[in-house]
């Protein structure tokens, strides 16, 4: 399941989508319409949540969560709240590992979602967040984003996660071939097994990745 951006809806990862279902998998949006944070996903993730357990039963199997900046934050408190639920969470520019203020688009987020970052409920939910994960993780960051820092895009001490640097901004990041052939390479090298009818470049993926896609290993990734 891909997970969109800030004020995005499951458009804007068609062409992800295109290109996972030609690789052999079964890419499904997260259904919930534009993503505006807590007014979208409810005050306490209940409608993301009701939907991860909806896909992960009728495919009798857990679900891999792709979030994009806020879907990823939002992929990962699935993850804690379901483990049994979700095979593995993959972040694309998700800065979900410092002070959201640390971003240039917190107010804007404030604006969208009715909901400020300096709330109380807000703080504990991207503690949460932030947690080490029970379930296998990578997230894929960029030093030159432009929109947040990449540094907060992933915890360098966080057991078993796979951080990838690429190259390019914040702005259209899950259209960038690097992107999606980075997410190619972590699904082809997932401990889960490939899904029937698999392109064998799902499983070369990795031979695509430029060099600027350089997979950077903490705790026991």
């Amino acid at each position: 399941m891909i997970l969109p951006g800030l004020a995005n809806s499951d458009r804007s990862n068609f062409v992800m989508r295109k290109y996972l279902s030609w690789l052999g998998y079964r890419p499904e949006g997260w259904g919930l319409g534009r993503n505006f944070g807590v007014r979208t996903v409810g005050a306490d993730a209940e409608k993301l949540l009701g939907r991860v357990r909806s896909l992960a039963q009728s495919s009798g199997e857990p679900v891999t969560l792709i979030g994009v900046s806020l879907g990823g934050m939002l992929a990962r408190l699935a993850a804690h709240r379901m483990p049994e639920h979700v095979r593995e969470v993959i972040t694309i520019a998700s800065p979900y590992a410092g002070d959201p203020r640390a971003t240039n688009v917190w107010r804007f987020y404030e604006l969208l979602s009715g909901e400020r970052v300096s709330a109380a409920e807000a703080r504990i939910r991207l503690a949460e967040i932030a947690a080490p994960l029970p379930v296998p993780a990578s997230a894929i960051w960029s030093p030159n984003d432009g929109l947040v820092n990449g540094q907060l895009c992933y915890v360098p001490s966080e057991p078993g996660l796979r951080a990838i640097e690429i190259e390019g901004s914040h702005m259209g990041v899950q259209l960038r071939p690097q992107v999606m052939r980075a997410v190619a390479d972590v699904l082809a090298n997932s401990k889960s097994p490939p899904p029937k009818g698999a392109r064998p470049a799902q499983r070369s993926a990795a031979r695509g990745l430029s060099a600027s896609a350089r997979r950077r290993p903490s705790g026991r990734a």
